[in-house]
């Protein structure tokens, strides 16, 4: 996996790092966009912005009733 340096602001930056660091820990893991804002304790803004920059990315995906998790798990 590469890493991609983008201009985001240092708070999303760090969410983007937080919520990458949570999915590589559990792999198979699958959360809603709600479990990952209160597990990784972050505003509704950088929720969104952290996650839509990790599934442009295609680091994640998010399946046909919103639980995001990492592409190498779509089955």
């Amino acid at each position: 996996m590469s890493v991609t340096f983008t201009p985001l602001g240092s708070r999303v930056g760090e969410a983007v790092s937080l919520i990458a660091a949570e999915f590589d820990e559990m792999p198979g893991l699958r959360l809603t966009r709600a479990q990952v804002r209160r597990l990784c304790n972050l505003t509704d803004h950088d929720c969104d912005e952290a996650l839509q920059h990790l599934c442009d990315e295609r680091r994640l995906v998010r399946d046909h009733v919103g639980r995001y998790f990492r592409r190498e798990f779509d089955y």
